[in-house]
Protein backbone atom coordinates (compact mmCIF):
# COMPACT_ATOMS: atom_id res chain seq x y z
CA UNK A 1 0.00 0.00 0.00
CA UNK A 2 1.48 3.42 -1.41
CA UNK A 3 1.33 6.64 1.39
CA UNK A 4 -0.59 8.30 -1.13
CA UNK A 5 -4.12 7.95 0.24
CA UNK A 6 -7.15 7.44 -2.74
CA UNK A 7 -7.91 10.20 -4.96
CA UNK A 8 -11.57 9.25 -4.00
CA UNK A 9 -13.39 7.17 -1.22
CA UNK A 10 -16.39 6.59 0.33
CA UNK A 11 -17.10 4.68 3.70
CA UNK A 12 -20.79 3.50 2.66
CA UNK A 13 -19.46 -0.18 2.01
CA UNK A 14 -22.45 -0.29 -1.41
CA UNK A 15 -20.16 2.70 -3.17
CA UNK A 16 -18.13 1.49 -5.79
CA UNK A 17 -15.03 3.85 -4.20
CA UNK A 18 -15.00 1.73 -0.49
CA UNK A 19 -11.74 0.75 0.18
CA UNK A 20 -12.29 -1.19 3.72
CA UNK A 21 -8.33 -1.62 3.94
CA UNK A 22 -7.58 1.89 3.16
CA UNK A 23 -10.22 2.63 6.04
CA UNK A 24 -9.06 -0.01 8.25
CA UNK A 25 -5.66 2.21 8.30
CA UNK A 26 -7.31 5.39 9.28
CA UNK A 27 -7.85 8.36 7.00
CA UNK A 28 -8.12 11.70 7.98
CA UNK A 29 -8.97 14.84 5.81
CA UNK A 30 -8.62 18.57 6.13
CA UNK A 31 -10.94 20.49 4.31
CA UNK A 32 -10.05 24.23 3.56
CA UNK A 33 -7.25 23.95 6.33
CA UNK A 34 -9.61 22.75 9.07
CA UNK A 35 -9.64 18.75 10.09
CA UNK A 36 -12.99 17.57 9.68
CA UNK A 37 -14.04 13.92 11.26
CA UNK A 38 -17.67 13.54 9.39
CA UNK A 39 -16.86 13.00 5.88
CA UNK A 40 -18.68 10.52 4.42
CA UNK A 41 -16.86 10.72 0.87
CA UNK A 42 -14.46 13.23 -0.89
CA UNK A 43 -12.67 13.68 -4.04
CA UNK A 44 -9.81 15.16 -4.37
CA UNK A 45 -9.56 16.13 -8.43
CA UNK A 46 -12.92 17.48 -7.88
CA UNK A 47 -12.17 19.29 -5.20
CA UNK A 48 -15.77 18.19 -2.80
CA UNK A 49 -16.42 16.74 0.15
CA UNK A 50 -19.89 14.99 1.25
CA UNK A 51 -20.64 15.31 5.01
CA UNK A 52 -24.35 14.14 6.79
CA UNK A 53 -27.18 17.16 6.57
CA UNK A 54 -28.02 16.82 10.49
CA UNK A 55 -29.70 13.96 11.84
CA UNK A 56 -32.29 13.51 8.22
CA UNK A 57 -32.58 10.01 6.76
CA UNK A 58 -33.38 8.41 3.47
CA UNK A 59 -35.61 5.83 2.69
CA UNK A 60 -33.40 3.21 3.05
CA UNK A 61 -32.02 4.36 6.23
CA UNK A 62 -29.21 5.72 5.31
CA UNK A 63 -27.98 9.54 6.23
CA UNK A 64 -29.01 12.48 4.03
CA UNK A 65 -26.01 14.22 2.56
CA UNK A 66 -24.95 17.44 1.07
CA UNK A 67 -22.29 17.83 -1.21
CA UNK A 68 -19.13 20.90 -0.60
CA UNK A 69 -16.61 22.59 -2.47
CA UNK A 70 -13.22 23.47 -1.59
CA UNK A 71 -10.19 22.06 -0.99
CA UNK A 72 -9.37 18.56 0.10
CA UNK A 73 -6.40 17.18 1.57
CA UNK A 74 -6.50 13.25 2.57
CA UNK A 75 -3.58 11.75 4.46
CA UNK A 76 -3.55 8.05 6.23
CA UNK A 77 -4.02 8.49 10.44
CA UNK A 78 -1.25 5.27 10.77
CA UNK A 79 2.09 5.20 8.77
CA UNK A 80 2.39 2.44 6.36
CA UNK A 81 3.54 -1.09 7.30
CA UNK A 82 6.33 -2.89 5.78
Amino acid sequence: MSDTPPDHLAVNPHSPFHDAAVLERGIGVRFNGIERDNVEEYSVSEGWIRVQAGKARDRRGNPMTIKIKGTVEPYFLEPAQK
